[in-house]
């Protein structure tokens, strides 16, 4: 198969830096997901690859062979797009087969390769249908089909199930993940949701505005996030960042939620590696401190190390319930919400005031400046 690697690519559009000197190492087989919000420059990324647009800047390996001069024909990946768009006035078998007739295949090479993908991807009770027949998700994996009987080096994806419905959507990040692992084709697959990138990278790279904040696996990233913008943007619901002061108090630091209405939103800070790392951080006692929502702790009881707060919201889901707890407001007005995941039985009322603690050792702290991670 093949790796993919970008050295240093910078992309304008006018006065739009729309990719700022990316640089990006796409291992054989692997399942490699750039995740960012509309208008980071995904789409753009896999143009560049794909020899669609032109960077001013940088160079592409695929293979490590140099394919900057090499127009899209000669590059050997297949491109999946957002909206596959079938022939309507060829049948199922017709489009799969489209892309194999410049490659001079006998029939009968055409015809297995066709059939095995169809096979594969569980279609090939519609071969003979026409695109109008089809569902959402049967010309989604048409459209798969399409690029798979290439059997190219790379596989391009540009948020190819974006739009299906949620059912559809699970179904689909399956078994996209289970045929590329059968194949062993490398992936690049770009899309704005995270929870696709989660579920299905074996890697993560988190675009924004053009420039990669994060790169790593995704329990990595979940679990480490490198700034505030990789904690706010990966996670379901994402992880909770409240300004707070960090002070010294008989010897122990002690953690002060930003508020302005009086409440007494303060934990002491137990971990002792968390406490170290704070300490040599002394000037950047002005944080932001981030938790998950599944590691905050709430309770009817008093608690150790926990304090009070009152309930705003509730979300039973099903599975889980998503109480959202109200820390008081700031100076501007603004309310300041924290967000606890907890069992599904648990029972809360809107008013209701809980008792409200963290995971120790699951906390996080940020510089308030820079955006980037203490520890």
């Amino acid at each position: 198969m093949a790796t993919v690697k970008l050295e240093n690519i910078t992309k304008r559009f006018g006065d739009l830096i729309a990719l700022d000197d990316i640089t990006l190492d796409v291992h054989d087989q692997e399942f490699f997901v750039l995740l960012g919000q509309t208008g980071a420059g995904k789409t753009t990324t896999l143009r560049c690859i794909a020899g669609l647009d032109t960077p001013e800047n940088g160079a592409i390996y695929l293979d490590g062979v140099s394919v900057n001069d090499k127009t899209p024909a000669e590059r050997d990946v297949a491109f999946v797009f957002q909206s596959h768009i079938l022939y309507p006035h060829l049948s199922v078998y017709e489009n799969m087969a489209f892309p194999l007739h410049p490659r001079r295949l006998s029939t009968e090479e055409i015809d297995r390769r066709v059939r095995d993908i169809a096979q594969m991807l569980h279609i090939e009770h519609l071969l003979m249908r026409s695109p109008n027949q089809l569902s959402g998700g049967e010309t989604q994996r048409v459209g798969l089909g399409r690029a798979m009987v290439r059997r190219p080096q790379v596989f391009l994806m540009d948020e190819p199930i974006s739009n299906l419905d949620a059912k559809l959507r699970t179904e689909m990040r399956a078994e996209i993940r289970w045929r590329q692992r059968e194949l062993g084709t490398t992936t690049f697959y770009v899309t704005h949701d995270q929870i696709e990138a989660m579920s299905m990278a074996d890697r993560i790279a988190v675009l924004e505005a053009g420039r990669i904040q994060q790169l790593g696996t995704p329990s990595d990233i979940y679990n480490h996030p490198a700034n505030l913008f990789v904690a706010d943007f990966i996670g379901n619901p994402s992880m909770n960042c409240i300004p707070c002061d960090i002070s010294s108090a008989n010897g122990q630091l002690q953690l002060t939620l930003a508020n302005a209405t009086g409440n007494d939103n303060t934990v002491t800070i137990e971990d002792a590696q968390i406490v170290k790392a704070l300490n040599e951080n002394i000037s950047e006692r002005e944080t932001v401190f981030g938790t998950h929502a599944e590691d905050v702790i709430v309770s009817h009881q008093p608690i150790p190390n926990g304090f009070q707060s009152e309930v705003y919201s509730v979300e039973p889901l099903g599975a889980e319930t998503i109480v959202e707890l109200t820390l008081g407001t700031d100076a501007a007005g603004a309310r300041t919400i924290l967000k606890a995941v907890t069992a599904p039985n648990f029972e809360a009322g809107i008013g209701q005031h809980l008792y409200v603690s963290f995971v120790s050792e699951r906390m996080h702290f940020f510089n308030k400046n820079t955006g980037n991670t203490i520890l």
